[in-house]
């Protein structure tokens, strides 16, 4: 599948960039087709890994009626976004993925991206996450984004500034 190309590509981050951004942000947007073709955009924890991105949820909802109708979605984090009102902008830096989206059938996997999203958000206490996970694992499902395509972008200001474009 064809991808637009960004327009302003002097902003456009690295790949590694973006992936850097995936890997320390704590959350973002969904971005799945909704109920009569409405766009449906969720805020959501997530853990990005290998060129994936895993989310959990509960059994049922709009976010999962959703994604068992669509395959396409969008993810979008906001790593960077300092209003600067003197000049009417704001500093920001930003990453989107697009790609396929799917509920996880099999249960080792399913346990496997459970695992690996717990540890992000509590990663010293694995019998505590063990016990969680133990607790609630039938009540939950699992969510896979696997990354087709990897976009990111910064204000600007900020390239080859202070923790800008210049990692």
């Amino acid at each position: 599948m064809n991808f637009r190309e960004m327009r302003r590509k002097r902003q456009q981050l690295t790949k590694e960039r973006c992936i850097e951004i995936l890997k320390n942000a704590t959350s973002g947007t969904l971005a799945l087709l909704g109920d009569n073709g409405y766009p449906y955009a969720v805020p959501i924890s997530f853990v990005y890994s290998n060129g994936k991105l895993f989310f959990h949820s509960a059994l049922s909802g709009h976010k999962i009626d959703a994604i068992r109708n669509h395959d396409k979605a969008s993810f979008c984090v906001t790593e960077r976004d300092d209003v600067q009102p003197e000049k009417f902008t704001t500093f920001f830096r930003s990453v989107i993925a697009f790609g396929k989206i799917h509920i996880i059938e099999s249960s080792s996997e399913k346990l496997k991206a459970a695992y690996t999203l717990g540890i992000k958000y509590n990663p010293n206490d694995e019998i505590g996450l063990h016990r969680e996970i133990d607790k609630g694992f039938t009540h939950m499902l699992m969510i896979c984004l696997d990354i087709e395509h990897l976009t990111g972008k910064e204000a600007i200001e900020l390239i080859a500034g202070p923790s800008g474009n210049d990692c």
